[in-house]
């Protein structure tokens, strides 16, 4: 796996040693060795695997932290919070034997359903989350009564919402039968039940919303209320980093 590298006064300040400035003054005076070669500015180090000294006394950075990567299905009716004053299902409840303290990385409603990527890894979530990313998220979405040609164009031209109109959308109609239509929306914002908002405002009842991708990922035959870890593999294509894992458990 390849090394996360840090610059050295950047790792000295993080563990306590000094300011930033002050553990700068320290390596140019050659108080610093890493692996046991005396230290220049501009050097990086691997914070959990390189030796590093001040004045021959061992700096040793914090444990590395666990990261988590989880795949949950969501059912409906599961508010997409780690907890709810309101006392309503929360999908905490569904994760309840995961050790670390992971957390939504963006939402689902709480009448909408399937994938829901938790992790603690912000940097992480954050990526997903951006919208200049440029993830897709990807729905099944039925509707009712029926829908139009001229309907499906505007859902993918953008629908205005609050005074600003929806990014382009792709939409795909997956089956057609009397008074209902089931729809593959694919949506890179994520603003608030914008798929619901959007079909709405062209007087559609959505009867069911269900996420089945994020990015390349896709929900699979994950059932309904599980989760699993993804894989090394998933994680690398979420986060377009050749070495995403970090210290995945």
């Amino acid at each position: 796996m390849k090394k996360e590298l840090v610059r050295l006064q950047k790792m000295l300040a993080d563990c306590g040693v000094d300011s930033r400035r002050k553990c700068e003054e320290l390596i140019r005076r050659g108080s610093v060795k890493v692996n046991g070669k005396v230290a220049v500015i501009g050097d990086k180090v691997d914070p959990y695997s390189d030796k590093v000294y001040v004045k021959g006394k061992r700096v040793t950075a914090a444990a590395k932290p666990k990261y988590r990567y989880i795949m949950l299905n969501k059912p409906r009716g599961y508010v997409t919070t780690m907890s709810d004053e309101r006392g309503r299902k929360c999908v905490a409840e569904l994760i309840e034997d995961i050790e670390e303290r992971v957390y939504p990385i963006g939402r689902l409603d709480k009448d909408s359903e399937g994938m829901l990527l938790l992790t603690n890894d912000g940097e992480f979530a954050n990526h997903i989350m951006h919208p200049k990313k440029h993830i897709n998220k990807v729905y099944r979405v039925t509707v009712r009564p029926a829908i139009t040609e001229e309907m499906v164009e505007k859902l993918q031209t953008g629908i205005v919402l609050d005074g600003r109109k929806t990014a382009p959308a792709q939409v795909r109609v997956v089956t057609k039968q009397e008074g209902r239509v089931v729809l593959e929306i694919v949506i890179r914002e994520g603003r608030n039940r914008q798929i619901r908002r959007m079909c709405e405002s062209l007087g559609l009842e959505v009867a069911r919303l269900k996420r089945i991708a994020v990015g390349t990922v896709k929900l699979g035959g994950l059932k309904q209320g599980m989760y699993r870890d993804l894989s090394a593999d998933e994680i690398k294509r979420l986060s377009h980093d050749p070495n995403p894992t970090k210290n995945q458990r």
